[in-house]
């Protein structure tokens, strides 16, 4: 993937913060990219790959928080991008009090998640590890944060000042895929802190967001709450999911998933809901 890169269009304090974060990634010398295929790490594995060459990898971890077509999509863009890609395994449910959904449970998965990337690094000989964190990030309750800086995790666009706006404009110039994608999170956040989280109940959540995504859906996600599936969508699709052969079929396609209730969320698709009590 070599499309030229012009900022044409976009405004100077954006070209300065992209040379920033090109000026960070090669005094990185060699760095591996946590890549999950978002729309942030994406945007820094190419140009960390651009900036690095060969000294730039994305390594991705399997689990089962992460759904099949987000891993899917994730190798699919490294080929794409250019960039090796190393695939490890995790588990996050064999993680001691995991299961048990507390407040801190995003600390846990990252510690667990940067731990094997720290030894993988150690392995192959990478000088750094870096995430995909950026400015939207502080303005929410991130306790996956403090892994990072335990284990001296970077945050190159973190570093440069850059906003998930401001990414997926340079994402768009860069003819990067992801530059429209909806913010995804893993599917341990679709559950209120203090419900167990189990095989079933992800495999439950993953099917029911599978559907909303082949039917078009493009921003969404579906909430547990024990007996019921409380589902967010963006204001401009909420309509159409209320039109009554859709809506009847997909209440019966979330029963049969092993939901009882099925409610649509008024306020609609917004990050960190989980977050609000």
């Amino acid at each position: 993937m070599k499309r030229a890169f012009s900022l044409w269009g976009i405004m100077d304090q954006l070209q300065v913060k992209y040379e920033k974060l090109k000026g960070i990634l090669t005094g990185m010398e060699s760095v591996l990219v946590a890549f999950s295929g978002g729309v942030d790490s994406t945007f820094l594995l190419r140009v960390a790959h651009d900036v690095l060459g060969e000294k730039a990898c994305a390594i991705t971890a399997t689990s089962p928080t992460y759904p099949a077509s987000e891993f899917k999509g994730a190798v699919e863009l490294a080929d794409l991008i250019g960039a090796r890609q190393l695939v490890i395994e995790s588990n996050e449910l064999e993680i001691e009090g995991f299961s048990d959904n507390p407040r801190d449970r995003c600390y846990h998965c990252k510690k667990e998640l940067f731990q094997r990337c720290v030894a993988k690094a150690a392995e192959l000989g990478y000088a750094c590890i870096a995430d995909g964190s950026n400015t939207d990030d502080l303005g929410d309750y991130r306790p996956g944060r403090k892994a990072a800086g335990e284990l001296a995790v970077r945050s190159p666009l973190l570093e440069a000042g850059l906003a998930k706006d401001e990414i997926r404009a340079l994402s768009r110039e860069l003819g990067l895929p992801t530059w429209a994608k909806q913010p995804y999170a893993c599917l341990a956040s679709r559950f209120p802190y203090g419900m167990e989280i189990t095989q079933e109940r992800l495999g439950m959540v993953e099917k029911c967001e599978e559907y909303l995504k082949q039917q078009g859906f493009t921003c969404y996600r579906v909430r547990f709450h024990g007996e019921t599936a409380r589902i967010e969508l963006a204001e401009a699709e909420m309509a159409r999911l209320l039109e009554p052969g859709l809506r009847r079929q997909l209440v019966d396609y979330f029963k049969t998933a092993g939901f009882v209730y099925v409610a649509v969320d008024l306020q609609g698709y917004r990050t960190g809901s989980m977050n609000e009590g």
